[in-house]
């Protein structure tokens, strides 16, 4: 009986990883074409042709300027933010067992937030300095969120409510050094709150790619032990797994996914809330974490929010952010919704 148990186990598992992979082809399909969308779009119009004279070296000099310049950039940070953001999102998810339990719902994006707006005080502009600030921020936000939180173990639902806490006591904070600032330092953190990639350029992109970079190299490492975590505590100590030492290290490596975007586009909501819920749904994991669909969900999110922003209202550029929050917003009650209901 537990011989036909384990092998209609392995059976589904291996059956949940093949559509995986599908559904991650799909996704990586789906990403390739709304990127070449976007990179035709805007008040000087290319086609497909005029991409491939760019590749082929034969392109006008206006023609290159529009696409490596102008709009490569933006379309590489939307993909690469996007994907960041919801590989955090996923390993916060997987910690507290939640689907509320993203950067940006238990405060670590806001003390993030609240690092570079001390950078920005200090006299900082460079990516370095506010990425140094927005690091410094969150992991602080997250020790004291994990302290604070900690009672025998960390649980998620304690982990959750206590992120939220200390989250609205930034954002107070962070208003608060706003009106104390002087006006040109109150509107470059007004700006930059918003979240955008209007700005993003290329030395901003490879810094921030560097620091993702070596988040992309512990990810393997990383889904291995969330899904070990995911069995249950106990489960992971019997497998070796030094349980509060691997939450205490996951919790930095997502830190740092969500502070590295943080510090070149501001705080954009809901990408880390929503994706892996999205990914989870298409790929048929169920609880379980997967950070590469997740991270490919997310680069859709993000590059086609992004695309709404520029193009939706005729004339008018809008703060990714702003779209993020709008549909994230719609998002968030209804699994608000969803929740309350599995909970009657």
């Amino acid at each position: 009986m537990s011989g036909a148990l384990v092998l209609r186990a392995g059976s589904l598992s291996l059956r949940a990883s093949r559509r995986s992979m599908a559904v991650c082809g799909l996704l990586t399909v789906a990403l390739i074409a709304l990127a070449l969308w976007a990179f035709t779009l805007g008040s000087f119009p290319l086609g497909l042709g005029d991409l491939a004279s760019v590749v082929s070296g034969t392109a006008r000099d206006s023609v290159r300027t529009v696409v490596l310049e102008w709009r490569a950039p933006r379309i590489a940070a939307a993909v690469l933010f996007g994907a960041a953001l919801a590989a955090g999102g996923a390993v916060f998810q997987s910690l507290t067992r939640n689907p509320l339990g993203s950067p940006d719902v238990i405060g670590f994006t806001t003390g993030s937030y609240t690092g570079v707006v001390l950078m920005l005080l200090a006299g900082a502009s460079g990516y370095t300095a506010l990425a140094a600030g927005a690091v410094a921020g969150g992991l602080v936000t997250a020790l004291v969120v994990h302290l604070l939180a900690f009672r025998r173990g960390v649980r998620g639902f304690r982990l959750i409510i206590v992120g939220i806490a200390v989250g609205a006591l930034l954002s107070s904070v962070n208003t608060w050094f706003s009106v104390k600032a002087d006006v040109d330092t109150a509107l470059r953190a007004a700006v930059w709150g918003a979240g955008s990639l209007s700005a993003i350029g290329w030395p901003a992109l490879m810094a921030a790619a560097v620091l993702l970079a070596g988040v992309a190299l512990a990810a393997p490492v990383a889904q291995r032990r969330m899904r070990w975590l995911e069995l249950g505590d106990d489960t992971a100590a019997m497998l070796g797994v030094r349980v509060e030492r691997t939450k205490l290290l996951l919790v930095v490596l997502g830190v740092a996914a969500t502070a590295a975007v943080t510090a070149a586009a501001g705080p954009i909501s809901f990408v880390a809330l929503a994706a892996p819920q999205i990914a989870r749904r298409l790929t048929g994991r169920g609880t379980s974490v997967d950070l590469a669909g997740s991270a490919l969900v997310g680069a859709l999110l993000l590059l086609g929010a992004d695309i709404a922003a520029q193009h939706a209202v005729p004339d008018v550029v809008l703060p990714t952010g702003a779209v993020t929050v709008c549909l994230g917003g719609a998002y968030l009650l209804v699994l608000l919704v969803r929740e309350s209901r599995r909970s009657l």
